[in-house]
Order: structure tokens, then C-alpha cells, then sequence
């Protein structure tokens, strides 16, 4: 009888691929590993299994190890780089480029190297050692996964489709950079809302604009680098094209109305000024696109469209945080009217907050730059980062979970891969 369990445990071992109970098999598992492993796809800690639940399905009855190598790959890189069908959804963001529709969102994906994988757990360390590089930085994946796993595990009041949502922005956080930082902007855009998140606390928040809805505020991060007081705005092309030159053409003394100059080739006030009437602006049809040879720049006044502040976070998009002249749109509930810049209801707290805590400037220094008309640089002395994001499923400071609709497409057009 002794012989036989004996024979069942050897049979047993050789089919998991092991060769010891503590030392590792020659896939590089150990047992502890292997039990670790399955405890968390057994809960789905990090919501990873997507559509790897068949082959864990396998993994979990034979404990082959090395199906169990390629699930534990596959959950890595659907944790890592989310479970979004990232095909599908490029498809769909050419389709809303081709008719028209300035649209971005970047996905930060992350290169996962098997060998490393593989020597991390040879040298015998914990999963969740292996899974922790990978594991989305944002406070929002922690929270929308507890929300979700609270809704799943009992009765609660929240329909199929309000799940559905919870579970494309907890896919949404793996795709956010992975260094989020320890003190940030973070500009919701579905919300209107922007934060100052310092050490997981929200110091600063209010209501912000963003861009319309064929003139989206694009999805990426960047470094908030230097504040701009009294700026002066550079009119892009594109935006030259679709909204100020069908303008000019119908009247040229637009241009001085609204404080604005003309100039030749370069946004420099001290470059040539070109008087409006003598350009033939046909040639620059809005349904096109291209260089202009001439530069629409709006002077520092209490006219510009920037208003008296703009916080730059240098990015191809050209898009930057600014103060506005419209205060009225803030009491609006949907506030998607911008060309793709986000608008600030509160530009001066903004640019107080940062003078004192991120610069080595004085409130008086500044106040004085700000009532000269003049523009000035104020560069910050530490890092910010700023991170445009779409999360139209938001657990906020008082650990209420909050939905916002979807302004632009994006919960429709990013279909999950199970």
C-alpha cells in the first residue's frame, strides 16, 4: 500500500514537471511558487485573466508547468499592458480621423521580457515579487478593483452594463504610465475635473473645460516644465485653418478686434507684421492641411484667449492647461468647448499653490509679474508630473465611486480581448 502512494506521488510530480517538492522543477517552478500563483488567479488579484480563463482552467487540474509558464507570461502582459483590443480600437480611432475627428490616446505599454520572467523565477522569488513591476501605480486601480469585486461578491444595486464600465477603467489604469509619480495633475476629462494629488491626497480641485468633442483633448502624460504669465497665444495651424480663416476672410479687421497680429512665419512679435487683406487665404482651405506661412498670434491683454496664465507641460499635441476669458461656460454640467486645451476655473489658486509649494519664487514676485501685463516665466523647482486621462469610472476622496458619460466615443470604441 506504501508502494503505491509512493508510485502516485512519483507519477504525480512527473506530470506537474517537478522534480522535488521545494526545489524547483526544470521549468524553474517550485511548489510554493505554483500554490502562490494559483491563489491569485483562483481570486483574480489584479484582474488579469481576461481571456486566459481556459487555459487556467487546464493549469489549475494538471498544474503543468509549463502551461503554467505561459499563463503566468500572458497574466503579466495582460496586467501590464491591460485587456484592451488594442486592434479594434486603433481601427476605430483611424475611422474617427478620417472624418475629421482630432482624436489621441495613448496606451503605455511596457516590453515584457520572458527571460527575465524566467530568471526572476528561477532564482526562486515570490510571484508577487514578479507581478510588482507590473502592477498599475495609480490609486485608481486599487480602488476600481475593490469597487468591483464588492459589486461581484454580493447583491448590490448596479446594472451589467454600470460593471462593464468599472471593469474598462480598471484596464484603463494598466495603460497610464507607469510612473505616475508621488505628486501630479490629473485631469479627468469625462469628469471636467482637475486634481493636485500630492502623496495620495487631493490638495487642489475644481472644474476645468476640455476640448470638443471633433476637437478631443488628447490622452497622454507629460512633465509640467514652466508657468507662462501673460502669455501670448500661438494660433496652431490646424486651428487657423478650421475656426480664423473663413473669419479673415469675411473680415480682415477681425484680427485687431479680438487683439491679435499677423506675422510672417514666425510667432516672434518682433517679425514682420502682415497686414490681414493682403494675403489670399484661399490657398489655405479649412478641409486641408500644412504649413502656413503666416503666424496668427493674440498680444498679452486682458483680451487673450489664454487668459493671464498657461501651465506647459511641453507635448507634440500642443495642448497646455490655461485660464480663459469665458468664465460662464464653467457653469455648464457637459464643458467640452475647447480646441483641445484644458480650460481652468480657478487658474489663480493654481498658480499660487504652485508658486509656493513646486517653485523658489515669492507671492509678491509673481503677483508683480502678473499685474505688469508683461510676460514672464516662472520655472517649477521641482517634478509635476501632469496626466490627461479618460476614467469615466472615478472612485473619489470620500471612496465614492462616480460615473461620467462618455463625451468621446472611448467606452464604446475600446472593446475588451474576453
Amino acid at each position: 500500500m506504501k508502494m503505491k502512494i509512493i508510485l502516485m506521488m512519483v507519477a504525480t510530480l512527473l506530470l506537474t514537471g517537478c522534480v522535488g517538492l521545494f526545489g524547483p522543477d526544470k521549468e524553474g517552478w517550485k511548489f510554493s511558487q505554483k500554490n502562490e500563483f494559483l491563489k491569485i488567479l483562483e481570486k483574480d488579484t489584479y484582474m488579469s485573466l481576461c481571456n486566459q480563463k481556459p487555459l487556467y482552467e487546464r493549469v489549475k487540474v494538471t498544474r503543468n508547468s509549463k502551461m503554467m509558464n505561459k499563463l503566468l507570461l500572458a497574466y503579466i502582459n495582460n496586467l501590464a499592458n491591460s485587456c484592451i483590443d488594442f486592434k479594434d480600437f486603433d481601427a476605430s480611432q483611424q475611422r474617427k480621423k478620417s472624418n475629421e475627428i482630432d482624436t489621441y490616446y495613448e496606451a503605455y505599454k511596457e516590453i515584457i521580457d520572458p527571460k527575465i520572467i524566467n530568471m526572476k523565477l528561477r532564482a526562486g522569488e515570490s510571484i508577487e515579487n514578479i507581478l510588482k513591476p507590473y502592477i498599475p501605480t495609480t490609486p485608481q486601480f486599487k480602488a476600481l478593483v475593490a469597487k468591483y469585486k464588492i459589486f461581484t461578491a454580493k447583491e448590490h444595486n448596479i446594472t451589467e452594463k454600470q460593471l462593464k464600465k468599472i471593469r474598462l477603467n480598471i484596464e484603463r489604469t494598466k495603460i497610464m504610465k507607469s510612473n505616475i509619480g508621488t505628486n501630479y495633475a490629473l485631469i479627468n476629462v469625462p469628469e471636467f475635473v482637475v486634481r493636485l494629488i500630492e502623496h495620495g491626497s487631493t490638495s487642489l480641485k475644481f472644474n476645468v473645460i476640455v476640448g470638443k468633442t471633433n476637437m478631443q483633448t488628447p490622452i497622454f502624460s507629460e512633465k509640467l516644465q514652466y508657468v507662462e504669465i501673460n502669455p501670448q497665444w500661438n494660433v496652431p495651424d490646424s486651428i487657423m485653418r478650421k475656426s480664423y480663416i473663413p473669419k479673415i476672410q469675411k473680415n480682415p479687421n477681425w484680427v485687431a478686434s479680438k487683439g491679435m497680429e499677423l506675422h510672417k512665419e514666425s510667432y516672434d512679435l518682433k517679425s514682420p507684421k502682415i497686414d490681414p487683406k493682403t494675403v489670399d487665404w484661399s490657398k489655405y482651405p479649412k478641409d486641408e492641411k500644412g504649413y502656413i506661412p503666416y503666424k496668427l498670434v493674440q498680444v498679452p491683454s486682458l483680451k487673450n484667449g489664454l487668459g493671464r496664465v498657461k501651465f506647459i507641460f511641453p507635448n507634440k499635441h500642443a495642448v497646455y492647461m490655461h485660464d480663459t476669458q469665458v468664465k460662464s461656460l464653467f457653469n455648464r454640467h457637459v464643458r467640452a468647448f475647447s480646441h483641445g486645451c484644458v480650460r481652468l476655473s480657478k487658474p489663480k489658486k493654481l498658480l499660487h499653490y504652485l508658486t509656493t509649494n513646486y517653485t523658489n519664487k515669492q507671492i509678491v514676485t509673481v503677483e508683480n509679474w502678473y499685474n505688469s501685463m508683461k510676460t514672464k516665466h516662472l520655472i517649477l523647482s521641482q517634478s509635476l508630473q501632469v496626466h490627461m486621462a479618460y476614467l469615466t469610472a472615478y472612485v473619489d476622496e470620500k471612496n465614492h465611486l462616480t460615473m461620467f458619460n462618455d463625451i468621446y466615443g472611448f467606452d464604446a470604441s475600446q472593446k475588451l480581448n474576453f
